[in-house]
Formats: structure tokens, C-alpha cells, sequence
């Protein structure tokens, strides 16, 4: 029974989401990409794995170092489906290397919780939300979950407030200078990070979008009633960093409605936080054949969507 295989964390739990992920990926080049590779092309498509597959580890340890899940290895399979259900993920580098870069950022915001080396982890935080900036301007929402931590963990001083700016104003004066090194026009680069806002949801008229759409949009819906009422069983010092992870839910749904340039990939954000819910979900569910129907309707989306 595949829920009971990955109710306990075990090793050959990442080799079995890596080589899905894999089969996965290799897949969606050969069909959804029409251009030949070179040498250079097959060594940038291995780094854009890379990314995808370190996204996943770096999500496993930012779940288990704040115990947001018990330990068990659903939260990563669940990560991994998502990819599958949404391959137009595979295809944007820089979307994928900015939700790398807002994973490590809610690392360091989480762990907040400590109370220890809180400037520097305010100032990790903030340093890469303004990378994944670079990449993906409306990955800029994540700050708000900083300024949110700042809160639920009582951290008042306002030198600790300030931080963040002195974070972002540090990798603006980098970038700058890297675009003088490179003699690349500032106001160009500016001009193409895309601020727009945008409501129009027709490019994401596809059968396999819709259906994997549809069914995260429903996991969230379903997972959230009970996510929620979890939270006030939690300890005290860990409800604040259950509290973030719905709020960072809520900033990828909004990334969702607001992308300027709707592919399918602006989905990614909302992969990880989604996973544990969904995680703390199937940790309260106690029949065991709803939770093996509820991951097989998970594990066959992906190949409904390949159907259709």
C-alpha cells in the first residue's frame, strides 16, 4: 500500500520521488520541447533538474528542522506529484530557481521561532526573496511573510524591522553592480522583470491544467478545514510557524490570480506550503483506505492530464 510505504521517512523514499521526478521530467523535454539539444543544452537541462530536485531536499528540511509534519515522507511524495501534474513547471528555469530561492528564504524565516540569530536569519530571508525577486518580480509577496513573522514571534525591536531593507538594498547595490560589469542598461532590466498584473486566466485553457487546477485547488479547499483546526492543538511556540506556512498558501494563490504571464508554472509557489498541509492532513485521517484512494486519485492525475 503506497500510504503505508511513505508513513514513515525512510531513504529510499527520495529515490523514489527523485527517479519519478526524473521520468517526469525527461518526458516533458522530449514532448513538450520541439528544439534539439547540444552539449550546452543538455548541461543546462541537467542544472534545471538539479534545481528541481534540490527544491525537493530543501523542502523536506524546512518541514522536519520545524516540525511542521510528523516524520513521515507524504510531504515529498506530495511536492513531487505536484511537479507532475504541472510539467509547464519544468519549462520556466527562472520560476523554478526563484521558488528554490523562496524555499531557503522560508527556512530562515520559520526557524524564527528560536528566537536565535535573528538578524541573520531576517537578513538571509529577505536576501533571498530579493534573488527570487530578480527572477520572478511577484515572487516580491514573499516579504510579507517576514514582516508576518516579525509579528507572530513578538520580535520587536525595530532594528530587527529594519533588516530586511538593509537585505533588499544590499542586492539591488549587487545587482547594480554586475549590470555596470556587464554593461547592461539598468532601466532595461527593470523594464523586463514584467510588474504587471494581469486577470486573464485564457492561456490556461488546457484539459491538463484545468484537471490539475482543479484538483490542488480542491486539496487546498479540503485540507485547509482541517489544517486549520489542527493548529489550535499545536504547542504554543510552534503555532506561529504553522500560521506562516497558510499565510505563504495564500501569497502563491494570489501570485496565481495576479501572474501577468500564466503558463501553468506560476503553480510551483504553491507546491511546498500546500504539501504540508495536505501532509498534516493525511496525519489526522485515521481510515487507511481513504488515505490509499486519496493518493492514488493524486498519483493518477498526472496521467489523466497526459490523456487528455
Amino acid at each position: 500500500m503506497v500510504s503505508s510505504f511513505f508513513s514513515k521517512a525512510k531513504p529510499i523514499h527520495f529515490v523514489v520521488v527523485s527517479t519519478a521526478l526524473c521520468i517526469s521530467f525527461v518526458m516533458t523535454k522530449l514532448f513538450m520541447v520541439h528544439e534539439p539539444f547540444g552539449v550546452w543544452g543538455l548541461l543546462k537541462q541537467v542544472l534545471i533538474f538539479g534545481v528541481c530536485l534540490f527544491s525537493i531536499f530543501i523542502f523536506d528540511f524546512l518541514s522536519g528542522k520545524n516540525d511542521l509534519t510528523k516524520k513521515n515522507s507524504f510531504k515529498i511524495l506530495f511536492f513531487t506529484l505536484f511537479f507532475m501534474m504541472l510539467p509547464e513547471t519544468f519549462l520556466n528555469s527562472k520560476i523554478l530557481l526563484a521558488n528554490l530561492f523562496i524555499l531557503l528564504a522560508m527556512r530562515r524565516i520559520i526557524s524564527l521561532r528560536s528566537k536565535k540569530d535573528v538578524k541573520k536569519k531576517l537578513f538571509d530571508g529577505a536576501f533571498w526573496i530579493s534573488l527570487a525577486t530578480l527572477l520572478y518580480f511577484w515572487s516580491s509577496l514573499f516579504y510579507i511573510l517576514i514582516f508576518a513573522a516579525l509579528f507572530l514571534y513578538s520580535i520587536a525591536d525595530l532594528r530587527d524591522w529594519i533588516i530586511p531593507l538593509v537585505a533588499v538594498i544590499t542586492v539591488a547595490m549587487i545587482t547594480a553592480s554586475v549590470l555596470v560589469l556587464f554593461n547592461t542598461d539598468l532601466l532595461s532590466y527593470i523594464a523586463d522583470m514584467d510588474m504587471s498584473i494581469s486577470f486573464d486566466f485564457s492561456s490556461l485553457n488546457s484539459k491538463h491544467i484545468i484537471v490539475a487546477a482543479t484538483m490542488m485547488l480542491s486539496c487546498f479547499v479540503w485540507g485547509s478545514v482541517y489544517y486549520l483546526k489542527n493548529i489550535a492543538t499545536k504547542a504554543k511556540s510552534y503555532k506561529s510557524a504553522y500560521v506562516l506556512v497558510f499565510i505563504a498558501t495564500i501569497i502563491a494563490l494570489t501570485i496565481l490570480v495576479i501572474a501577468p504571464k500564466k503558463t501553468g508554472a506560476e503553480f510551483i509557489f504553491l507546491f511546498a506550503p500546500l504539501s504540508i498541509i495536505l501532509s498534516n492532513y493525511m496525519d489526522v485521517v485515521t481510515e487507511k483506505w481513504f488515505k490509499e484512494v486519496f493518493i492514488w486519485v493524486l498519483i493518477l492525475t498526472p496521467v489523466v492530464g497526459l490523456i487528455l
